[in-house]
C-alpha cells in the first residue's frame, strides 16, 4: 500500500522486513509493530534511534490501516517507493559479458505472483527482473515485496517501454527462451549443452493468455514443463498448466540445474 501523501510504500511481513533491516535498514523511515514481535525489533529501533527514524508499537488494526491487510504479521515498516531502473545498453551488456541469466515478464498482471517470481529468483540467483510499462504488468507494491519474503533485497527489477524491442536488440547475445505451452521442447533442454554458454533471457508470460504472439515470435526457443499423462506428444491433465510463479521455479531450477 502506497502512502502518496508522504510518498511511502508500507512494507509487511516478519521475513520481509527482517531482510530489509539485514540488508538495508537505511531505507526505513518508520517501523511499526505490535507487543508480541516487539522483542524481535529491538535492534532495529535502536538503529532507527540513532538515525532519528520513527518507530512505535501499534495494536494490530492500526498495522491493518497502515498496509492495506491482515497479513502483516505484526510489523510495518514505511519506506520510500523503489525506483524501477529503466533498462538500458550498458546494462544488458554487462549481462552478456559477465554471463548472467535475466527474466521479462510478459505483463504478470497478479502482485502475488510478482512477488512469488521474486521470491524464486532470489533463491536460485536470479538477480535481474525486467518488466514492461505496461498496465497490465505488476510493479512492486506491498504484497509483491511481502509474498517476496524478502527477495526484493536481492534481485535488480527493470523497466522497458517495448519487451519487443528488448528482445530484437539482445538477438544473438542471450539466447531468449519463452515458456509456451505449445512447445516441443521441455524445460529440460535449458540445462542441456544444446543452449551453449550464452546467458539465457527467460520470458514468463501472462497469467491467462500465456505469452503474447509478437514475444513468442522473437524468442529463440519454446520450452514447456511436461505433466503427468504427457506421452508421445499426447497431453491429459486435470490441469491444464501450473501458477506462472510456480513454473517459475521450475524453469529456474533447471537452468541452473547443471551451472
Amino acid at each position: 500500500m502506497k502512502n502518496t501523501q508522504r510518498n511511502e510504500l508500507a512494507v509487511c511481513g516478519f521475513a520481509t522486513v527482517k531482510k530489509l533491516e539485514k540488508n538495508h535498514p537505511e531505507k526505513i523511515k518508520r517501523l511499526y509493530f505490535t507487543e508480541e514481535v516487539a522483542p524481535k525489533f529491538g535492534g532495529l529501533c535502536k538503529k532507527l534511534a540513532a538515525a532519528h527514524g520513527i518507530y512505535n508499537q501499534k495494536p494490530a488494526g492500526d498495522l491493518e490501516k497502515l498496509s492495506g491487510t491482515v497479513h502483516h504479521q505484526g510489523v510495518v515498516a514505511m519506506i520510500e517507493p523503489p525506483e524501477i531502473q529503466p533498462l538500458d545498453s550498458d546494462i544488458t551488456d554487462s549481462w552478456i559479458e559477465n554471463g548472467e541469466n535475466a527474466v521479462l515478464l510478459d505483463r504478470i498482471g497478479n502482485a502475488n505472483n510478482f512477488g512469488a517470481i521474486v521470491r524464486s529468483a532470489a533463491f536460485f540467483g536470479i538477480k535481474n527482473i525486467v518488466i514492461p510499462l505496461d498496465e497490465a504488468q505488476s510493479s512492486i507494491t506491498t504484497s509483491s515485496y511481502r509474498v517476496a519474503e524478502g527477495g526484493m533485497e536481492y534481485v535488480n527489477v527493470y523497466s522497458v517501454k517495448s519487451s519487443t524491442r528488448l528482445l530484437e536488440a539482445l538477438a544473438g547475445k542471450m539466447i531468449r527462451v519463452g515458456t509456451d505451452l505449445g512447445a516441443k521442447k521441455t524445460v529440460s533442454w535449458l540445462n542441456g549443452a544444446a543452449r551453449g554458454k550464452k546467458p539465457v533471457l527467460v520470458v514468463l508470460g501472462n497469467e491467462e493468455h500465456g505469452i503474447s504472439d509478437v514475444i513468442r515470435k522473437n524468442c529463440d526457443e519454446l520450452v514447456i514443463i511436461p505433466w503427468g499423462g504427457m506421452n508421445d506428444g499426447v497431453k491429459e491433465s486435470v490441469v491444464d498448466s501450473l501458477n506462472v510463479a510456480q513454473a517459475s521455479s521450475i524453469v529456474f531450477y533447471e537452468l541452473l540445474k547443471n551451472k
